[in-house]
């Protein structure tokens, strides 16, 4: 039986990813960090083209996700 999963503390979460300490995050943690639903991230991680399969394990790639969600920016 698997072990259940810390709580995601976004706070915590950006810190590792801005320092360049954690490039890869799970859909979970995606969710909280890009602050939209599950389903939203995993949509939008799959267009990007940052999903990888590990084992039975998929990790996304938040730089990839980065320079996709760049090309929505609105200007004013």
């Amino acid at each position: 039986m698997p072990k259940p999963r810390k709580e995601i503390q976004s706070e915590t979460l950006e810190k590792l990813i801005n320092s360049g300490q954690k490039k890869f995050v799970r859909y979970d943690e995606g969710a909280v960090l890009y602050s939209v639903g599950l389903h939203t991230f995993q949509q939008i991680a799959k267009d990007a083209g940052a999903v990888y399969r590990v084992k039975r394990v998929v990790l996304v790639n938040t730089e990839k996700v980065d320079r996709y969600m760049e090309n929505f920016c609105d200007e004013m």
